[in-house]
């Protein structure tokens, strides 16, 4: 004679792994929040590395109009980098972890570098709140 699971004995697993999934998602889907803004943070730092380095060669930081993009490919409108890293200073221009453009606002000699957290709107608290490189 074959002896499979009886209906309770399936029903008491079913309700089992449903208590273990509805305390362990909540600290999941936490964690990725947390991780999306470690990697804004990270990302952050690496653009405003890579700004040092271009103010370092160039005199000064790529104005607002010029962009981020001033880090991948040579600027062709003023101000022109009197040196310029023929291999650039980044591969590419990252987005946030949310799929959107990082701000950037520069007179030349000062900028803002931003990551507009969560909701792509500024201001915000949580994982709403703005990212600021200033801050780090």
């Amino acid at each position: 004679m074959r002896r499979g699971f009886t209906l309770l004995e399936v029903m008491v697993v079913m309700f089992i792994l449903g208590l273990l999934a509805t305390l362990v998602a909540p600290q999941i889907v936490g964690r990725t929040d947390d991780a999306r803004r470690t990697k804004a943070i990270a990302d952050l730092k690496g653009i405003e590395q890579a700004l040092n380095l271009y103010r370092l060669d160039s005199g000064g930081y790529p104005t607002t109009e010029q962009g981020l993009d001033a880090l991948v490919h040579k600027p062709d409108q003023p101000p022109v980098p009197r040196a310029w890293n023929p291999n650039g200073y980044l591969e590419r221009v990252p987005l946030d972890p949310w799929g959107r453009a990082y701000v950037y606002v520069a007179d030349g000699s000062r900028y803002t570098l931003k990551c507009l957290g969560a909701d792509g709107v500024e201001g915000g608290e949580g994982t709403f709140a703005d990212l600021d490189s200033r801050d780090f």
